[in-house]
């Protein structure tokens, strides 16, 4: 590059000395016009190519360590002697790998543009602002209750202030909110909630019960990389107890077939030696939803060995994908023994969500190389197909152009069945759609994803709550055209006893789902369209005003009936997605930009190599 320059400027004074007149106009002017021309071309070729994509955080962190940044480390991460002398390092690996698959070294490309260019990215607006000050207040009355009542437990119940443990009694909740504590600004707290988690010993599980290997990846290890990461990759010891829980997760894949067990019992695995019952199904979720944060370990790291894991499931996948019995897509259940995905039950909501929703985020995650491709080929086709069979367009008393995503079950004659049952899972897809259809420059998508999230705006209004159900029956539109509302026809559906649009709901809880507003901070990213914006206040307000509670927000019993009950519960996602959300939704769109952080299904963000 620095010979071109050189020799562009050699040339021009060669232009400057003919331009006086010192040599004939009509004899140089041309070829040096030309050449100069030429490779002020191969210039800004250049520049698009290889300089690094737009991104508030990437360009402005000067303080950031260059592992953020990076695909492998130039030098592997070495942990310090209570990582390689705790008790999982130590257990030896019955079923080891023959060899070990890595992240490639090749230099991460320059991905697309994601998020709108706003005219003023660092800037919010009055009302935003006013709006963020309601949500932080929200956030600050949950986060208070949990520290002085259930301080270092899993989580507080936001009714008595009690407290419990259903996530192996590791603090669930305060390691689920560290990220969030950053992107609050309240860095006091993040640093006396960093000291709190540094104290929570993975080797020494607290619980005699079985925990989830997913809940745990995506809430404690996902939770402990993002706090590492978002502060600029210098305080290690979040990255050596991000290696406490990946070594004790690595134990989980120790099966002659190499396929994780969904839950297990810690304790008894490192203190007896006796490892977990094989199961004759597993879910899909549980072996599709480990990726993101297994290989962003090795990233950091440079130890392969949890990349190597995951990569040996996604390279299953796509062995079968085009095998299952809706080819394309896969089973919610599998057969965990002969690993085999012979269920019949396609589905994008619970068993099967963000193991779509991976798929997608893997490719910025390995920066767009060509290993990043196969997950690329994957999603493609994955979206296609749940688009031909799984999305669907309500019927509504009221018009309503909006799709909303159902279950399908193939038949023993090959023919399908669509069930026409929202899912509050579910509502994280215009979030997902509206991603790739950016990372993949497909506008019709961008589309698609728009109806998607709509599709969970209205099913919230139509409830008589205002707060969408768990799961509600619907009746689908006979063309996706025209669908005037037909009373009979939704009466044929259900019993009639349900507000319409639902005819029939089989689970009328709120358990303080995120997704909805998910897609909608996504969709405002992704458009800078501020209705995005006027649909999350309205979404908060109404969930505010149901779930406040004295130690926080209460789960609803049921959002059927107004007001409804209020339950005793309030999961980790309340602090970890659903604030985080909302509070991003109405802060300066380079906060956390889509251009430079890639999130996992708890909202926790990661670094994007450059």
């Amino acid at each position: 590059m620095r010979s071109i320059l050189r020799d562009i400027f050699s040339r021009f004074d060669s232009f400057q000395y003919t331009a006086l007149g010192k040599h004939p106009r009509s004899l140089q002017w041309k070829p040096h016009c030309a050449y100069i021309a030429t490779c002020i071309f191969l210039l800004a070729a250049a520049w698009f190519l290889f300089w690094p994509a737009r991104g508030g955080l990437y360009d402005s962190h000067s303080g950031v360590d260059q592992r953020c940044f990076a695909y492998t480390p130039s030098r592997p991460y070495k942990p310090s002697s209570n990582v390689t002398q705790s008790k999982w390092r130590q257990k030896i690996i019955k079923h080891p790998p023959t060899d070990i698959l890595e992240v490639q070294s090749e230099k991460p490309k320059r991905l697309r543009q994601i998020q709108f260019p706003f005219a003023h990215p660092n800037q919010t607006s009055d009302v935003s602002e006013k709006r963020r000050e309601a949500v932080t207040e929200t956030f600050m009355r949950a986060w208070t209750a949990y520290k002085q009542k259930a301080w270092l437990k899993d989580e507080v119940q936001p009714m008595t202030g009690k407290w419990n443990n259903q996530f192996g009694g590791w603090g669930a909740t305060l390691i689920d909110t560290l990220d969030t504590l950053w992107i609050f600004d309240m860095k006091e707290e993040f640093q006396e909630a960093i000291d709190a988690a540094l104290t929570v010993d993975f080797n020494n599980p607290p619980d005699d019960k079985d925990i989830s290997i997913f809940e745990t990846t995506i809430r404690f290890l996902g939770g402990l990389i993002s706090a590492y990461e978002l502060p600029g990759c210098r305080d290690t010891r979040l990255l050596d107890k991000a290696i406490e829980v990946g070594d004790m997760l690595y134990h989980a894949f120790d099966n002659p077939n190499r396929m994780p067990i969904g839950k297990w019992n810690p304790k008894v695995v490192l203190l007896d030696g006796v490892g977990p019952t094989p199961p004759d199904k597993g879910s899909f979720v549980s072996i599709g939803s480990l990726s993101m944060e297994l290989t962003r370990l090795s990233q950091l790291t440079g130890d392969m060995r949890y990349f190597d894991a995951v990569q040996r499931l996604t390279d299953i996948l796509e062995s079968q994908q085009y095998t299952t019995k809706l080819p394309g897509m896969w089973p919610l259940e599998y057969s965990w023994q002969e690993v085999v995905f012979d269920g019949n039950s396609f589905g994008l909501g619970a068993n099967a969500d963000s193991s779509y929703e991976y798929l997608l985020k893997m490719y910025p995650l390995l920066g767009g190389t060509s290993q990043a491709t196969q997950y690329q080929r994957m999603y493609t086709s994955t979206i296609e197909k749940a688009m031909e069979h799984n999305f669907f367009r309500p019927m509504s008393p009221t018009p309503a152009d909006v799709l909303i995503s159902g279950k399908v079950i193939v038949n023993e004659d090959a023919s399908t069945t669509l069930i026409t049952e929202s899912e509050h899972l579910t509502c994280f897809l215009g979030g997902m759609v509206g991603l790739g259809g950016k990372l993949f420059l497909n506008a019709s998508q961008v589309d698609i994803a728009e109806k998607l999230t709509q599709g969970c705006v209205w099913a919230y209004k139509s409830s008589p709550s205002g707060i969408m159900p768990e799961n509600g029956k619907l009746a689908q539109c006979p063309s996706p055209a025209s669908c005037p509302w037909d009373e009979e026809l939704w009466k044929q559906r259900g019993d009639g006893s349900w507000k319409a649009p639902y005819n029939q709901v089989r689970d009328a809880r709120y358990l303080l789902r995120p997704e909805a507003l998910e897609s909608l901070f996504y969709m405002y990213r992704i458009t800078g369209e501020s209705r995005y914006q006027d649909m999350a206040w309205d979404m908060y307000q109404t969930i505010e005003s149901n779930t406040k509670a004295a130690f926080g927000n209460a789960e609803l019993s049921s959002v059927m009936t107004n007001p409804p009950p209020q339950r005793d519960f309030m999961q980790s996602f309340w602090f970890s997605e659903a604030v985080k959300y909302l509070y991003l939704i109405f802060s300066e769109p380079d906060l956390v930009s889509l251009d430079d952080f890639v999130f996992n299904t708890e909202a926790h963000p990661f670094r994007i190599p450059k």
